[in-house]
């Protein structure tokens, strides 16, 4: 999987991706990948988001998250979104890369709640990917091929997949009803 960062300079007003703009999809997986390395790139990534998953406008996901588009673009610009702002931001965005990021800047990792079902083998083959490619960055790290940024990120999945599984399995013996939007 190609290696992604949000540092690149986001023309005012104009949110296309530039995986978009090479024919490249823009899937679920990747944007669970995706490293955001300060809340600006996550603010920026969310709306991002946004426009090429739901077809959403800077001005509708400022409208969705109960502010204005001026605010919501400050926002991105200074990072500087009020804490209690931001769930609603990640819901009109519909994905959750800022609260990850806080998260990880704190040391924790965050993995959604699995709802105690018994783990298909496409979901053991996904947690083999992600663990595989933890390890192949690690060694291009050591080798200089990669950047640390890109080693960590690709621990963080890594890490995040097993958390998972290992909170699925021990909720199976009273698993939850799956509620999806």
């Amino acid at each position: 999987m190609a290696v992604m960062s949000w540092r690149t300079p986001v023309p005012a007003g104009l949110f296309v991706s530039p995986w978009v703009e090479r024919g490249i999809p823009m899937n679920k997986r990747i944007w669970k990948a995706l490293p955001v390395n300060s809340v600006v790139d996550g603010i920026r990534a969310a709306v991002m988001h946004a426009r090429v998953m739901h077809n959403l406008s800077v001005e509708q996901v400022a409208e969705r998250s109960a502010m204005s588009h001026h605010d919501l673009y400050k926002y991105m610009g200074n990072g500087r979104m009020p804490a209690m702002l931001i769930p609603a931001f990640e819901h009109a965005s519909g994905c959750h890369l800022l609260t990850d990021h806080l998260s990880l800047q704190a040391g924790r990792i965050v993995i959604p709640i699995p709802a105690g079902r018994t783990a298909s083998a496409q979901d053991v083959n996904k947690l083999q990917a992600l663990l595989t490619e933890a390890v192949g960055q690690i060694l291009a790290f050591s080798d200089g091929r990669t950047k640390a940024d890109d080693a960590l990120a690709a621990i963080h999945a890594g890490m995040a997949g097993l958390a998972w599984h290992r909170v699925n399995i021990a909720k199976h013996a009273q698993p939850e009803l799956e509620f999806t939007e």
